[in-house]
């Protein structure tokens, strides 16, 4: 391992800094300022600032989105799961995937991927795990899908169920990128018995508002997103058996309170494993 930015360690295949341009707004130091967290800059903050203006429930969004992946990760741990792969980690916050899984089950193996520099900078927090499980990081683009099965398959046993978790990644894959092969490619390669997690930004709820703030962030961030609406997600379930109850805001996802299914979001998510 090197030293990086922060003094972080980095993955050996990287021998030098870390580097990244902290004067254009990044979706992964967005999302870390949405979320409250430090790890954002001046050009991070005034793009959140200007989509907060276009959609004030947002902070509200992003925190009911990641208490639907810690909620996902515990049924699918609850349930047996004992593989996770998680591509587009995003930066370290409470209740990361093999945080929940592990609580759960220490023996529990967990690969995070992720291509923004600054989670790569932060890799060692990421690679704290369990001593009885397996925690392991991938610099790698989720249209890589050849990469990062190559990657995963040193960690995780394919033979055995796996939960690949797309949360909040999708809408960053374009049309011309087909989301919906990368997503069969993934999955092609899972027993039966495994699952789907993942959640979208939508674009059918709140639409007038989740249109001016797709397009305030386009504008500003290095990365250009596509939201879309429940038919839309629900199609990168296809072929599967979706749990209940189903394709739903967030939130709605088995609450744990009635506090939390309050909250307001404008993201499906949903759960399904793969049978055959």
């Amino acid at each position: 391992m090197t030293e990086g930015w922060l003094g972080a360690p980095l993955p050996a295949a990287h021998d030098e800094p870390v580097e990244f341009d902290t004067s254009v707004a990044h979706i992964a130091r967005v999302y870390d300022y949405w979320l409250g967290g430090k790890d954002n800059f001046a050009a991070d903050r005034a793009a959140g600032d200007e989509a907060l203006q276009a959609y004030p429930d947002l902070v509200s969004s992003v925190r009911a989105n990641r208490a639907f992946l810690a909620r996902g990760v515990h049924y699918l741990a609850e349930a047996g799961v004992r593989q996770f792969l998680d591509i587009g980690t995003g930066i370290p916050s409470a209740n990361n995937t093999h945080e929940v899984a592990q609580r759960v089950a220490p023996g529990s193996r967990v690969v995070y991927v992720d291509n923004d520099p600054i989670v790569l900078a932060h890799a060692r927090a990421l690679l704290v795990g369990d001593p009885a499980g397996a925690t392991d990081f991938l610099d790698a683009d989720l249209r890589d899908t050849a990469k990062i099965l190559e990657h995963a398959a040193g960690v995780l046993d394919f033979s055995r169920p796996v939960a690949v978790m797309l949360v909040a990644v999708l809408h960053l894959i374009g049309p011309d990128d087909d989301p919906y092969r990368i997503v069969q490619q993934l999955m092609a390669e899972m027993p039966p018995g495994s699952y789907l997690l993942l959640s979208h930004v939508a674009s059918d709820i709140e639409p007038e508002k989740m249109a001016e703030m797709g397009k305030r962030l386009n504008r500003l961030l290095a990365q250009r997103g596509w939201y879309r609406s429940q038919p839309e997600v629900a199609g990168f379930f296809a072929g599967m058996e979706v749990v209940p109850p189903g394709i739903v805001a967030v939130q709605q996802w088995r609450p744990d309170s009635e506090i939390e299914a309050a909250r307001r979001s404008a993201m499906w998510g949903g759960v399904a494993q793969k049978t055959s």
